[in-house]
Parts: structure tokens; sequence; C-alpha cells
């Protein structure tokens, strides 16, 4: 799943709810709905209020492993808000820069 299908999912959970209604209920603004239904990456409070009223697993769109789980590769998906303020290259050496991170920890790990 991902953020974009987390919007659909949640567009087809509210049915013909009214969106200030369904907002309430999950205990966000109605604003902040719309714009989760549109795709727009939420902020952690709000991604984890919608996960619940949703019943999803938050790991399955962030595609978590649970702990205990083996990565037999790292990887890493970055996820950025909709702004043209980050390039791509910017993005690219971000990512690069997480798994190598990411590699060090499991790295270290090992050496324990």
């Amino acid at each position: 799943m991902t953020i974009q299908t987390l919007g659909l999912k949640l567009l087809e959970q509210r049915g013909e709810r009214g969106i200030r209604e369904v907002a309430r209920e999950i205990g966000i603004s109605h604003a902040t709905l719309s714009r989760v239904e549109r795709g727009f990456l939420p902020d952690l409070d709000t991604f984890s209020k919608v996960c619940r009223w949703l019943d999803v697993d938050p790991g399955e769109i962030l595609k978590v492993r649970a702990r205990g789980g083996s990565a037999e590769t790292p990887s890493a998906a970055v996820h950025f808000k909709k702004d043209s303020t980050v390039s791509l290259g910017t993005a690219q050496a971000l990512a690069r820069l997480i798994l190598a991170a990411q590699r060090a920890v499991l790295a270290s790990h090992d050496r324990n």
C-alpha cells in the first residue's frame, strides 16, 4: 500500500459520509483529511490516527518489517511532501545517505 492508495482507501471507507463528520471521528481537521485523500503525505500524528481509523498496519504503508524480521539487503523508501523545493538529485543523495547509515548500523549490530 502507498500513501496514494491510503487516500483512496479513506475515500472508499468514508463513502457517502461528510468529510467533516469523518474528520471529527478520526480526530483531524477536514482540510487535513481532504489533503490525505488527495495523496498528500500527512504528519506522523495524522498518519497514525488515519491508520487506526482504517484499521491498517502503518508498517504495511511504510514498508517496514516487524522487529526480528531479516533484511538481506538494506533498502529505503523516502517520501517527500509534494513540493518542488527538493530536486531529484537531492532526493537521490538523501536516499544514498539513508542507505549508508542503515548499512553502518547493520554492520555495527553484526559485530556485537
